[in-house]
Parts: C-alpha cells; structure tokens; sequence
C-alpha cells in the first residue's frame, strides 16, 4: 500500500484537472501541463478531488501509484505557483547573462559556454544568482542540473556553478597538508 498513492490531490480554485483515455491535463494560471497515464493506474475525479488507484494488484501498478500521485501533485502545485531552483556562480571572473533565448556563461574556459533555455522555463540572471524557474518540476530540475554540471563547485577554493544554499566541504590543499606534517 502506498502512503503517498492513498492521498487524494484538492484541486484549488481557478485549476481545471480532465482525465482523457491515456492521459491527464491540468490547465492553471502557469499553464498547461499533460502527462501520458501507464495503463496500470486509474485515475478519477470527484468533488474537486483527484484520488489515483492502481488497476491491478501487480508490482508494476504497486510501484506506479505513489509515483504517478506524486506527478499529479507536483503538476497541479505547478500550473499555480512555479518551481524555483537558484544557482549561485562563484569564482573570479565567472559570470552569465541572458541573451534572447540563451544563458550565456563564462566560466573559465577559453570560450563562453552557451546554453539553449527550453520552452516552458523562465530564466533570470541577477548578479552571481541564477533563477530557474517555471510549471514543470522535472524539466526546471533537469536544466538546473545541466546549467551546475557545466562547472560542478570544486572542493579547493568552491568556484563553479552551485545551487543556492548548497555546502561544498572544503579540502585543506597542499600548504595546510605540508605544514600538518
């Protein structure tokens, strides 16, 4: 049994969840966002309530129901208020800007690193702060996870790309380890 899977989503005001054969649309102020159902899960609407039920008592169903719960929730807290991932860029020199439809970054090679931002996501650049943000959890996570794997925060002096909040641990390095011995 699924403790996530069991939960019925409230649908707030002003959203609008349809259930269509094989997939689920929700409509809000941020947009509109669809996903393609597995066959192994039902989902139902009632009284502004969206409760999803495995079909069969399988292990793929089982797994699926949390899962496909947990998609539905992050789609409807979406279209309502957006997800935000920060990254903070820290280093001599290193630096982005907006261009258009591209995230233009310098970060120490020879050439600037260019980046296409994807449809549906906004992004904002204000000093060393990186804002993603926009309706769909997993694609505002993936492209903020793709802008830090450019330049991951190195564990001597922490420059690169990290995400605000995030702690680097700091290595001694060979002066503190030399003296040590």
């Amino acid at each position: 049994m699924s403790r996530i899977g069991k939960k019925t989503i409230p649908i707030p005001q002003g959203t609008d969840v349809s259930v269509g054969k094989s997939e689920i649309t929700v409509k809000g102020k941020g947009g509109t966002l669809t996903r393609q159902l597995h066959p192994s899960i039902a989902v139902t609407i009632t009284d502004g309530v969206v409760s999803v039920a495995p079909n069969s008592n399988t292990r793929v169903a089982q797994a699926l129901w949390g899962t496909f719960s947990a998609h539905i929730n992050n789609m409807v807290a979406g279209v309502n208020t957006p997800f935000v991932k920060k990254l903070q860029i820290e280093g001599i020199g290193y630096r982005a800007e907006l261009s258009g439809k591209n995230l233009k970054l310098a970060l120490g090679f020879s050439h600037p690193v260019i980046v296409g931002v994807p449809e549906g996501i906004t992004v904002a650049v204000e000093k060393n702060i990186v804002s993603v943000s926009g309706a769909d959890k997993e694609k505002v996570g993936q492209f903020a996870a793709s802008v830090r794997a450019l330049k991951k925060p190195e564990p001597y002096k922490g420059k690169g790309i990290r995400y605000e909040g995030e702690v680097v641990r700091q290595k001694q390095g060979k002066k503190a380890a030399a003296a040590a011995a």
